[in-house]
Formats: structure tokens, C-alpha cells, sequence
């Protein structure tokens, strides 16, 4: 699995864990944050979600494009510079008026900025790693453990946001319910409908003591939006450690932090012909190459239309229909340390049939005996029932990616040694399809539930298992390791040398027009039943995968 890569994937794999865990926090509570701050009514929230999302991924178009002529490596240093800055406003506290508004569109713009010039250029490097013939059949191998890394990052994210929103929170004598925000926005507009609830809450806070409703409404909104300022200044730590891997790490990777420029004039002045990885492309290929590459991405948009609801209408589901309770051995997926054991036993007991003395399998085995007792006793340790928050749900997924990775390796290795592994193309088209199984998911979940019009913004009166929402992480997590690392290698070894900037830029321009389309299941929110929301993200999918397979003869030709 690790054996025989380059040095170089290992370094920009951990810049990119220590970048990505700052973002995720972020991610983790950025809807919640912005309606508990503001009192945003969910499509308004999703709304602005979505178009920060299509910001973040469509900006590396530009920064693709800027780094084919000046260099990747300068422009992800300007990416982590221009991050910083949108972090560190983001992480200051504003008040609920204009000039906070202000200064929190002005940090997403800062922070979608600066990812352009950081997230693809870094891949293209990756990419340009297995370049050396010594590395090419280990492309698609890279892309997955590349992506892993990613997710290490991001599994722990939701829990950091939490712990740091409850420390906060709890320093003032409070603590996180999902009721209280909408209801205190109703209490401060002057609406009392709630106001039994609200005042059996505050009645459990050492902090609202001596307090009317209405005082309490607005000290509880300032002190949580406040903790999830200090929240987002989580990321402007772990940028810096991103800084440090980076530059720390720089002679690994230094030989790939070159574009087709930058080689040319490297041969130019030595007096040799440009050598490339590749043989020139005659116009024909390049057109082909393009071509094919466009197709793939009209694809995926409708796939990150789907699955980017795990920050808007999946967040909001987990708010307001799923219990907020969590019994017998559920239990333990809402431990980030008994997950993150279990995840790296995953790998440990795959090493037990990998490595090649028996001394080595011998290690193994005692390693992943030991792993599951630690998962066990942290388990056995936990409370009965266990409260859950909204962002809990987040680190479901990154931790299926980690878990799920030597599993997706060890199916596409053995059925390449048999000559029959699927194309790039189409494992995307597979991912599509079991992306609408996983909204089936949904839909079989929520039956019988209340629409969000009948809701009104409050909580469920019937609040399902959270095993659903686990379950539709799970199912699109596969989806999600069939389509996205494998539509990266594809883009790196596709793409004309001329234009592998650009390419990866326009990867994450197609992902930017799906992440704006996540808005969609929003507005449509309160408007149709529940199982309807999932039935419409289901037949994307399913239409999606239908025109992939449809193209596939075209897509494969052009990798030839």
C-alpha cells in the first residue's frame, strides 16, 4: 500500500491534512454559526453555504491557470498566506449587524481565494510525481492514499469544533442545545410561542440565572457565536502546521514544483531540447484529451450536488429529525479516539496478510488486538446515553474514507493483477450509482416524518435513529472513493502537459457548479415532503450515471 512511493506524496499529503483539518472545522459549524448569529431561515443559510462551497472549488480555475505561468509552488504559498488572513477574520467577534456581515463575506472571499491558489495546484505536484515512469502505475494507488491523508485531517475536525463550542460555551454556564437558537431568534423578534420551552432550558444554565427570556435570548446567541469564532481560529493554527510540513519537507517534492514553462525554459537554457514526461500531443489528442475530460466534468457536478449536503440539508436533518440521544453500540462512532483506533486497526490487519516475513504478520496482529481493546475499553467507558450535537455527524464520513481506503486498494489491486480493474471513467459511473442508494437511504428514513413547512423551524416531536444518517455516510463514502480520487488521477494523467493547471482547475470549476447546486435541496426544503427532497437528488444521480456509461468507449479512447 505504502511500499515503493515517492517521498514527495507523503510530504504534500500531510500540508494538505493539516490545511484540510482547519477547513472542516470550519465547515463543521459554519451553517450553525451563521443561523444562530444571524437567525438565517434554512435556504438562506444554504444559500450562502452553497456559493461559499462553488467559491472554495472554483477558484483553483484561476489559481491553475495563474500557476501554469508563474509555478505551483509559489502559488500555494500565496494560497496559505491569503487563508490565513480569511481565517483569522473569521475568527474575530462581530456583532449581528451589517459590519459582521461584512466582515464574514469578506473572510469566505479570502478563504475561497486563497484555496484556489492552494488545493489543486498541490495536486497537480502529486500528480506530477508519477510522471517518472519509475511511479506511473502507482498513480491511481497515490490518489487514494492522497486522499486519505485528506480525510485524517477532516475526521477529527467536527470534534475539535465541538470541543472547542462546549468549552466556551460551558465557561459562561452554558451548554449547546439545538432548540435554543431559532427559539431565541423568535423571542428577540418579539414571537412567544416558544416560550415554555426556551424558559425550561434556561431553567438547567447556572449562566441565565436572574435572567428575563428575552435577556437570556441574546446573551445565549452572543456567547455561542462567540465560541464559534474561536472555533474557526482552529484553522489558522493548523495552517501553520501546514506551513511548517511544507517548506520543512520541500527537497522530497522540489523536482515535481514544475509546469510545462518552466521546463521548457530549463531546456532552453541548457541548450536541450524540452523533455517532457510525455510525448508532444498533436492538436487531435489534445482536443480528444480536452473533450473527454469535459464530459467527465458535467458529470461529476450532479455527484457534488448530492454529496456536499452533509454541511447543509444532512446537517439540518441531524438538528432537527434525528434524536439527540445515542444508545448501545452506537455509541462508539461518536468517539473520535475509539474511531481513529479502529480506523488505523483497519490497516494493521490488512498488513497481517501484506507483509512478507512472519514476524511482520506476528507485530501485526498483536497491534490490532491491542487497537480494538483500546476502541473497546473507550467504548465500555463511555456514558448511557450519550448527547450528540449536529456537527458530531460530520466526522462519519472522513472516517469511512481513512477506513475504507486499503479496502478500495486491495479489491482494484487484485483485480488488476487479473487484467480486470475498471477504468477511471468507469469507477465514476459506478460512484453515481451508488451515490442514489445512498439517498434511497433517506428517503426510506424519513417516511412518515414531518415536512419542514409543518416544523416551522423547530425541532421534530418524532426524532429518528441516528444509525440512518450513519448508514447514508457509509454508502456515500463508496460512492465517494469510486469518483473523487480516481477523477484526479484521471484529470493528472489526461490532461496535455500544457494545460494540467488549468485541467485541475477545471475539476474543481465542475465541483464549484455542483457545491452552488447543493442549494437546491435547500430551497427546496420547506416547500415539499421530505422523501421528495431525496427523490430528487436520487434520479440526478441515476441520470448522471446513465449519460457516463453512455460515453464510456469515448472517455476510455482518450487515455490510450
Amino acid at each position: 500500500m505504502f511500499k515503493n512511493q515517492p517521498k514527495g506524496l507523503f510530504a504534500l499529503a500531510l500540508a494538505n491534512t493539516g490545511e484540510r483539518f482547519g477547513y472542516y472545522t470550519m465547515l463543521a459549524i459554519f451553517l450553525l454559526f451563521i443561523q444562530a448569529k444571524f437567525g438565517f431561515d434554512a435556504a438562506v443559510a444554504t444559500q450562502i453555504y452553497s456559493i461559499f462551497l462553488a467559491g472554495v472549488y472554483f477558484m483553483p480555475l484561476f489559481g491553475g491557470m495563474l500557476a501554469d505561468r508563474i509555478g505551483f509552488g509559489r502559488c500555494v504559498t500565496l494560497g496559505i498566506a491569503v487563508m490565513f488572513l480569511g481565517y483569522l477574520c473569521l475568527a474575530i467577534p462581530t456583532g449581528a449587524d451589517t459590519m459582521g456581515k461584512v466582515m464574514m463575506f469578506g473572510a469566505l472571499a479570502l478563504i475561497a481565494i486563497g484555496t484556489g491558489l492552494f488545493k489543486g495546484n498541490l495536486q497537480v505536484m502529486v500528480g506530477n510525481l508519477y510522471d517518472d515512469p519509475k511511479y506511473a502505475n502507482k498513480r491511481d494507488s497515490a490518489f487514494s492514499l492522497f486522499y486519505m491523508a485528506i480525510n485524517i485531517g477532516a475526521m477529527f475536525a467536527p470534534s475539535m469544533a465541538k470541543a472547542v463550542t462546549n468549552f466556551f460555551l460551558g465557561k459562561s454556564g452554558l451548554f449547546y442545545d439545538a432548540n435554543i437558537p431559532a427559539i431565541a431568534h423568535q423571542i428577540m423578534a418579539g414571537n412567544m410561542e416558544n416560550a415554555d420551552k426556551l424558559s425550561a432550558l434556561m431553567g438547567s444554565m447556572p449562566g441565565a440565572a436572574r435572567m428575563d427570556l428575552a435577556q437570556f435570548s441574546g446573551m445565549y446567541i452572543e456567547k455561542l457565536s462567540t465560541a464559534y469564532n474561536y472555533g474557526f481560529g482552529v484553522a489558522c493554527i493548523s495552517l501553520i502546521v501546514s506551513v511548517l510540513i511544507y517548506f520543512s519537507c520541500r527537497s522530497w517534492f522540489k523536482h515535481a514544483d514544475v509546469n510545462a514553462k518552466q521546463l521548457a525554459a530549463a531546456s532552453a537554457t541548457a541548450g536541450t531540447a524540452a523533455k517532457t514526461a510525455e510525448p508532444e500531443l498533436t492538436k487531435e489528442q489534445t482536443r480528444s484529451r480536452i473533450t473527454a475530460l469535459l464530459l467527465v466534468f458535467a458529470v461529476v457536478i450532479f455527484f457534488w450536488m448530492a454529496f456536499h449536503q452533509n454541511g447543509a440539508t444532512l446537517t439540518i436533518f441531524a438538528r432537527d429529525y434525528t434524536s439527540h440521544d445515542v444508545f448501545g453500540l452506537t455509541r462508539i462512532g461518536f468517539n473520535i479516539w475509539s474511531l481513529a483506533l479502529i480506523a488505523v486497526s483497519i490497516y494493521t490487519l490488512f498488513n497481517i496478510f501484506q507483509s512478507e516475513s512472519r514476524k511482520g504478520k506476528i507485530i501485526s496482529g498483536i497491534l490490532t488486538a491491542v487497537l480494538w481493546g483500546g476502541a473497546y475499553a473507550l467504548y465500555s467507558g463511555m456514558p448511557e446515553p450519550v448527547k450528540i450535537q449536529p456537527s458530531d455527524f460530520q466526522q462519519f464520513n472522513p472516517f469511512f474514507v481513512v477506513a475504507l481506503t486499503p479496502v478500495s486498494l486491495a479489491i482494484f489491486g487484485a483485480l488488476a493483477k487479473k487484467g480486470k480493474e475498471p477504468s477511471a471513467p468507469r469507477k465514476i459511473g459506478m460512484g453515481m450509482l451508488v451515490a442514489a442508494a445512498g439517498f434511497l437511504i433517506m428517503t426510506m428514513g424519513s417516511m412518515g416524518l414531518a415536512s419542514p413547512k409543518e416544523l416551522g423551524g423547530a425541532v421534530s416531536d418524532t426524532l429518528v435513529s441516528p444509525n440512518w444518517l450513519i448508514s447514508t455516510y457509509l454508502v456515500l463514502t463508496f460512492a465517494e472513493l469510486l469518483l473523487s480520487p480516481m477523477g484526479i488521477s484521471f484529470v493528472s494523467k489526461v490532461a496535455p502537459p500544457k494545460y494540467k493547471g488549468a485541467m485541475m482547475g477545471c475539476w474543481f470549476a465542475a465541483t464549484a457548479v455542483g457545491n452552488y447546486l447543493v442549494s437546491i435541496p435547500g430551497l427546496l426544503w420547506d416547500k415539499i415532503p421530505l422523501w421528495g427532497v431525496w427523490s430528487v437528488l436520487i434520479a440526478l444521480c441515476l441520470v448522471s450515471a446513465v449519460f457516463i456509461f453512455s460515453i464510456m468507449k469515448k472517455l476510455e479512447s482518450a487515455t490510450r
